[in-house]
């Protein structure tokens, strides 16, 4: 109960009070707390790798708690039935694990939309959101400092940009061959020129997630928190102990899941598709950094060229089956051990 707690509510809210904290004492050396980038970080680095392994430890603990504490035969001697007394363990502990998620996501959630950055930095230039492409360009345009110095262009120019102090100057050959400096509109239309091809990559940031990112992220780390839950449950009731399956579990979601989403493996790719953690990294919102960097989302990882190749169904028929198969394998093992 307190590592879902100190995971799940405590590490968002103590990371994000000092990030307010800082940013409120002196703003200019320290951004905002909120944002699309804090709320990606915290969401896919934090709730979801840990979010699993703590449900997966207290899945751990329902599934063998009553042999290591001499209870089980107390409970089969009231005549209730093995397979319900398994059972009943799944929504007991989803219970304490779904209110949990939900709380802690829900602080990342509104810090990070409600003290989000008023304006989007891209490539260490300050641009404003939501721009339209026109009203991008006329930013470049008004703007040509920032754009001619921060902003990516891999194009010939026809003219020299030196940056410095004082800012971009565009120089061309004069009549003697000596450099001289040009008109303000050669680098308003220069300008412009970088703004035109930077467009699409500044559509892909965001001042703060989407209402739908949001809620696709939280059914998604709900998911997640579900399958370590129940994957624990059924692991620790086979093996009938916690310490050895918790373990085995943290090196499942920490070492060989990411290894095998990334590593390709001709002779063994569908071997490699059995593994939950693909599974549901293909299920990821796209967007997201997922298994070490790069989008996820269905259509066999759009967002993450690295990510093995998996479609949405074969993907929601791993998960399907990790959660009845070991569900099965616990409430077996239950049943047939000697109280």
């Amino acid at each position: 109960m307190v590592a879902l707690v100190v995971v799940n509510i405590g590490i968002p809210v103590v990371f994000l009070t000092v990030r307010l904290v800082l940013h409120a004492s002196d703003p200019k050396s320290y951004g905002p707390a909120g944002g699309y980038n804090i709320y990606t970080g915290l969401t896919a680095g934090v709730m979801y790798v840990f979010g699993f392994i703590v449900a997966a430890t207290l899945g751990c603990t329902a599934g063998s708690i009553d042999l290591t504490e001499g209870m089980f035969r107390h409970l089969v001697v009231t005549g209730r039935s093995r397979l319900s007394l398994y059972l009943a363990r799944i929504p007991a502990g989803l219970a304490i694990v779904v209110p949990l998620v939900a709380i802690g996501f829900t602080v990342v959630c509104a810090v990070c939309v409600f003290a989000a950055p008023t304006s989007i930095n891209y490539d260490g230039a300050r641009v404003p959101a939501h721009l339209s492409l026109t009203g991008f360009e006329t930013w470049a345009g008004n703007n040509p400092d920032p754009v001619l110095c921060d902003l990516p262009y891999d194009q010939p120019t026809p003219v020299n940009v030196p940056c410095g102090p004082g800012g971009p100057t565009v120089n061309g050959p004069g009549p003697t061959g000596v450099p001289v400096q040009s008109s303000p509109s050669a680098i308003k239309a220069l300008a412009v020129q970088v703004a035109q091809q930077d467009y699409p990559g500044y559509k892909t940031l965001f001042l703060y997630p989407s209402d739908s990112l949001m809620i696709e992220t939280g059914l998604w780390i709900e998911l997640e928190a579900t399958i370590g839950f129940i994957v624990g449950l059924g692991l620790a009731s086979l093996m009938g102990q916690r310490t050895v399956p918790v373990i085995l579990l943290i090196v499942l979601e920490i070492i060989l899941t990411p290894i095998l989403s990334r590593a390709h493996l001709p002779h063994l790719a569908n071997l490699q598709r059995s593994v939950v953690g693909l599974a549901t990294a293909h299920l990821a919102p796209g967007g997201l950094p997922v298994l070490g960097g790069g989008g996820g989302g269905p259509g066999g990882g759009q967002g993450s060229p690295a990510l093995l190749p998996e479609s949405t169904t074969v993907a929601v028929c791993v998960i399907l089956a990790w959660l009845v198969g070991w569900t099965i394998l616990g409430a077996w093992r239950m049943a047939k051990r000697d109280a």
